[in-house]
Formats: C-alpha cells, sequence, structure tokens
C-alpha cells in the first residue's frame, strides 16, 4: 500500500486559519530570530569569561575524579539508552519521508526530507568539529585525576602534549539538539506543535548535556554551543529550503 492511499491525517485547527495569520505564521521572523541567536552566543561567551564551566565542573568532581561518572542513570540511562533513543527518532524521521506517519503527514517532501536531513547534518557537523578540537574532556584534565592539560576549545590551531583531547562541542547532547529543526518545518502548518517540538529538543539536549557533566565528560559550555550549532544548522537549512521553494515562482513570474 502506497503511502498515497492511506487516510489523510488533517492538521491542527491552527493551521487553517485566516489568511492574513497564515501568513504571518508562514514569514520567518529573521530580525528576531537573529537577535536570539546572537544573544544567546554572547551570553554563551559571558558564561566562559565569567568561569562557569570550572565552577560547575567543580560542583560535580573533585581532585580525585568525578564521583557520578558511572553511575547507573547518567552512564547505562541517560548515556547509552538516550543515545540508543535518538538515533531511533532519527531512523524513524528519515523512513517518514517515503512512509509518513501521523504529524509528518501534513508536511510535504521537501518538508520531510529538510526535517531528517538536519537531524543528520546537525550530528554531522558537532562530530566532525569535535574530531579536531584541541580542548581535553575534564575527566581528563589534571585538576580531576587525569592527566591532560586545559587549553582552550577557542583555539583550534593549537595541539597541546597528547594530542586534541577531541572534546567540543558536546556530541552527545546534539542527540537531542538535532531536532530542533522540527520546529522550522512544522511552524507554517501547526505552530503549536512546532513550539512544543522546539521545547523538546532543547529539553532533551540540556538534559543529556548536563548528565554528561556531571559524568565529568564535557563542559557545560561544550553544551550550550553544541544547542546553538544545531540551531544555527536547521535555521541555516531552512531558509536554503525557502529559498529553493521560491526560485521557481520567481522564474514563472519573470516569464
Amino acid at each position: 500500500m502506497s503511502a498515497e492511499s492511506l487516510p489523510t491525517v488533517a492538521p491542527p485547527a491552527a493551521a487553517f486559519r485566516a489568511p492574513a495569520l497564515a501568513t504571518a505564521a508562514r514569514s520567518p521572523p529573521l530580525r528576531q530570530w537573529a537577535l536570539a541567536t546572537l544573544a544567546a552566543a554572547l551570553a554563551f561567551l559571558a558564561w566562559e569569561v565569567a568561569g562557569g564551566d570550572r565552577w560547575l565542573a567543580d560542583l560535580a568532581g573533585n581532585a580525585a575524579g568525578f564521583p557520578l561518572r558511572t553511575h547507573w542513570l547518567l552512564d547505562q540511562v541517560l548515556h547509552s539508552i538516550g543515545r540508543l533513543l535518538a538515533w531511533a527518532l532519527a531512523l524513524a524521521l528519515c523512513l517518514g519521508v517515503w512512509w509518513p506517519r501521523g504529524p509528518l503527514r501534513w508536511l510535504a517532501l521537501p518538508r520531510r526530507l529538510q526535517l531528517a536531513g538536519g537531524v543528520l547534518l546537525s550530528v554531522a557537523l558537532v562530530s566532525l568539529l569535535k574530531s579536531v578540537n584541541p580542548a581535553a574532556c575534564p575527566w581528563n584534565l589534571t585538576a580531576y585525576g587525569g592527566l591532560a592539560e586545559p587549553v582552550s576549545h577557542w583555539l583550534w590551531w593549537v595541539t597541546p602534549a597528547g594530542g586534541r583531547g577531541a572534546c567540543f562541542p558536546a556530541g552527545h547532547a546534539s542527540a537531542g539538539f538535532a531536532f530542533i529543526g522540527g520546529y522550522f518545518v512544522f511552524r507554517p502548518v501547526a505552530p503549536a506543535l512546532a513550539r512544543r517540538w522546539l521545547l523538546a529538543a532543547v529539553v532533551a539536549g540540556l538534559l543529556l548535556g548536563i548528565s554528561q557533566q556531571w559524568r565529568g565528560a564535557h563542559f557545560m559550555s561544550h553544551t550550550l554551543w553544541s544547542g546553538w550549532l544545531c540551531w544555527c544548522v536547521a535555521w541555516a537549512l531552512d531558509s536554503a529550503c525557502r529559498r529553493f521553494d521560491q526560485a521557481p515562482r520567481t522564474a514563472a513570474a519573470a516569464a
């Protein structure tokens, strides 16, 4: 049975609002998003300058290490099982491109591709940046019983003694933040669902990131910047898709 022959699930009533309101929902608030993105970046930099990373890490660990590093809730549930659940959801979105179910039926094929592709692109970017970053994870630092000396994660060109630490940005947190793109694809057809999706992705990313923070695997800034990057990827991809959608209309109008 093809996806076209399945019963159609109607989007919520919010999708059938008055034309003026629908247009407002489809038009991205670029200025507000740009200001919010910039404000978040400045806030994260301020957190680093104020020493927030070390302060929070000192609450979780000491010179002997991180007592909760192998705690079953943080290690087995939020790390191992959390990662599996994230990949299962990513797989479901990829399959949903061709066989949509539930709210995915409200989206056209290009939007479903955007949603699934955004997840994969976000994870790939975070993993790539992480692999070449010099900063070591907290549990490897001398201050917490490790052997590595601290180096700023902004000094990308530095190669510390012992090699690159490859700990920034936070990879595990991106398993939640990578789904932020759902906000952009659902916003024109189901604004309420889009907001709930965004909230769920942010909460999931923070939860996964903080769990790793308490194990000693990351500093808080690693989690914050991971979320910021995933937001930027989702926003950039949405902007590119919108331009691609408008190109045929512009060409037709010019003809």
